[in-house]
């Protein structure tokens, strides 16, 4: 079971972050995932690797959210401008992670959800965008990832990096399993603020939502 908050930037609250926190060693579906991004961590030295959210499915998933890469609020280390949570989630304290917070309410998409990125660690600023070498690694991890959640049956990709990261690494791949892709907009302001673009984000997190209650891949 999903824990979803109220209201976005949950992650603005200490303490929801504490909870959040504490949940990491409690909640039995995001141990695989968590044993397995620290062993990435360890994979790349001086790169920082933000957790999975252990209040999203975990193993459970059935839809996972590929986004382009962490941004300053997955970024918990101490020192940091702004720390973040540490978590890849939609309760980051950032408009990003609202947008895609308010559409999931509005599709009404609360589980078997997992976010994710193409590219798995913290590159800097958000106007630091991901080279073609460090999407084409991304991807592969992401194989390794999609391999973990034995129930995937939809990857929803975010924003041009995610959509292309796929098609040249991953869409022809044999390793690939057999799940319903979905290409939709990254939730960050330039697209969100764009006319029709929030529509169309909702619009497809809604067809998931649906394909998740009648069963369908």
């Amino acid at each position: 079971m999903s824990m979803f908050l109220s209201s976005p930037r949950g992650f603005r609250s200490s303490q929801t972050r504490d909870e959040r926190l504490a949940m990491l060693d409690e909640v039995d579906r995001v141990q695989p995932l968590r044993e397995w991004a620290m062993s990435v961590e360890a994979r790349m030295p001086g790169r920082i690797v933000p957790s999975f959210d252990p209040a999203e499915a975990g193993v459970e998933a059935r839809t996972l959210f590929v986004l382009e890469a962490p941004g300053p609020m997955t970024n918990a280390v101490s020192g940091s401008r702004r720390p973040g949570s540490g978590f890849i989630s939609v309760d980051n304290d950032d408009v990003t992670a609202e947008n895609l917070w308010r559409a999931r309410e509005a599709a009404g998409l609360h589980s078997g959800f997992l976010a994710w990125n193409i590219v798995r660690w913290y590159l800097g600023p958000a106007s630091v965008k991901p080279k073609v070498a460090e999407v084409a690694e991304g991807a592969a991890s992401l194989l390794e990832l999609m391999r973990l959640l034995p129930r995937l049956e939809t990857v929803v990709l975010s924003g041009r990096f995610a959509q292309r990261g796929w098609q040249a690494n991953i869409e022809r791949s044999l390793r690939r399993p057999v799940l319903n892709v979905v290409e939709t907009w990254h939730p960050g302001p330039k697209s969100m603020n764009q006319p029709g673009k929030r529509a169309d984000l909702i619009a497809a997190l809604r067809g998931v939502a649906n394909g998740q209650r009648n069963g369908a891949p």
